[in-house]
């Protein structure tokens, strides 16, 4: 008997596909309300404003009813990265009857002053960077202090430093900020105080944190300063992040075999031989994956920024979710701010990536 004979006799058995897909029909209708929720309030959402940033949405498109708004292609992406022209710019990016009408397609270096994309770009990565790497270290460091046997009061020690974790970041800034205070704030009043012990004049600490323009390290970034209100909001993050990468590393830290450390010990390993070697190296797997979480939060670290600095001064210190929201909020330009937020997921994207390539994070730790 062929092949074609046989399949032909047996025909298909209902019963039995019915039988062996049971279990997958049941998760598909587990999963379906958790399907249907995240589309409605997660990807229709992301989708919608997608096709947002190829448009001129603005207030006047709120409206049911209202006329719907026009397809610029990309010119909301050109005007993000454009300075005061655009010209060169290709048809197909942008149509040229759009750019000659300045009035309604006009680059955000015009609807907000002071913007530039390279130096707003270039300040949000430093940020992030620069706050997830005192992040990570202290977090190792007081893990593998408060792991040292014999230290007394460990649990309340643990308990006092999850404290910035549980207070809202809006009140956390409003908080600092104040301690900033340029007359008022504890912040100039504590240097004034030392500085009184060597005969220093109080008034030299009359610091204006947020407003000052001048960087004190000009030297350090001569294309874009940083100013003062950069580092008082690095020392407000670094109070606020390393809590959290202090608990990953210590529950990192309660896995690892003292095996391995009564080894080394015998063959004569030094404490510092067994952090570089033993520690490090074992608290890698959790580490990474909390540093990778650390770079999506403080890239889009909003409060902080907004209620400390307000982005200032001169909005140096604003970073692109600030600058999106300002686009919403102040100006009413949709479109752009929809832009705006695309190409915020898409360097966040190409950061992840690049952090898992050069971590080899999605590997396992054995390879």
């Amino acid at each position: 008997m062929t092949a074609t004979n046989m399949t032909n006799n047996e025909g298909f058995d209902f019963g039995k596909w019915w039988y062996r897909t049971s279990r997958t029909r049941l998760i598909t209708l587990y999963l379906l309300p958790a399907f249907l929720v995240m589309g409605f309030i997660t990807f229709y959402p992301l989708f919608f404003q997608i096709w947002m940033s190829f448009t001129d949405y603005g207030i006047s498109n709120l409206k049911i009813g209202s006329e719907a708004p026009t397809n610029v292609v990309l010119c909301n992406y050109v005007n993000i990265f454009a300075e005061d022209t655009a010209e060169g710019v290709p048809n197909w990016l942008c149509p040229n009857e759009l750019l000659k009408d300045r009035t309604k397609n006009a680059p955000v270096s015009t609807d907000l002053s002071n913007f530039n994309m390279g130096k707003l770009l270039f300040f949000n990565l430093w940020w992030t960077f620069s706050n997830v790497i005192f992040h990570v270290s202290l977090g190792i460091l007081i893990a593998v202090l408060l792991n040292q046997p014999g230290i007394w009061g460990k649990g309340v020690y643990r308990a006092i430093y999850v404290v910035p974790m549980l207070l809202p970041t809006l009140v956390i800034a409003t908080v600092w900020r104040n301690m900033f205070d340029p007359t008022n704030g504890v912040i100039n009043n504590t240097l004034a105080g030392i500085g009184s012990w060597f005969g220093a004049d109080p008034a030299n600490f009359a610091i204006r944190w947020m407003e000052d323009t001048k960087a004190p390290f000009s030297w350090f970034f001569p294309w874009q300063p940083l100013p003062l209100s950069y580092f008082a909001l690095l020392i407000t993050n670094i109070w606020l992040g390393w809590p959290f990468m202090t608990i990953v590393a210590t529950g990192a830290l309660q896995s690892i075999p003292s095996d391995l450390y009564e080894a080394a010990s015998i063959d004569g390993a030094t404490g510092q031989q067994q952090f570089w070697n033993i520690t490090l190296p074992l608290l890698r797997p959790a580490m990474v994956p909390a540093a990778m979480l650390g770079i999506i939060t403080t890239f889009n670290l909003f409060n902080l920024i907004f209620f400390t600095s307000a982005g200032g001064p001169l909005r140096q210190t604003e970073i692109m979710v600030t600058t999106a929201y300002r686009l919403v909020n102040e100006k009413r330009l949709y479109g752009k701010a929809a832009a705006f937020s695309v190409i915020i997921f898409f360097v966040l994207l190409i950061l992840t990536l690049l952090t898992n390539q050069v971590t080899k994070a999605t590997e396992s730790y054995d390879a």
